[in-house]
């Protein structure tokens, strides 16, 4: 299975703030839509590869942002995507 990360936001602001500090980061991420199995937020999240979660566990600690839903793990697998969520945010 090829797997990516997903960074999920309930401000398309939140997402854009993040991509910014990930790619300072020298992270490879890609703003994409929301997969429906999250299916809570704004429509947009931040999708990075899986090698890089914990410089992307780093940068989301020291940013804190308050209107996160969670991190997930997605991947495909027998075509069809599976996310698992990795941290949950209320």
């Amino acid at each position: 299975m090829d797997e990516y990360g997903i960074a999920a936001f309930r401000s398309r602001q939140q997402v854009m703030r993040v991509e910014a500090a990930l790619k300072r980061e020298g992270l490879n991420v890609h703003v994409i839509s929301t997969p429906r199995e999250i299916a809570i937020g704004c429509g947009l999240s931040v999708q990075f590869a899986m090698k890089d979660i914990k410089t992307v566990q780093s940068v989301l600690n020291r940013m804190r942002p308050d209107n996160m839903v969670g991190v997930y793990r997605a991947g495909r697998q027998d075509g069809r995507t599976r996310i698992t969520a990795i941290t949950k945010h209320g």
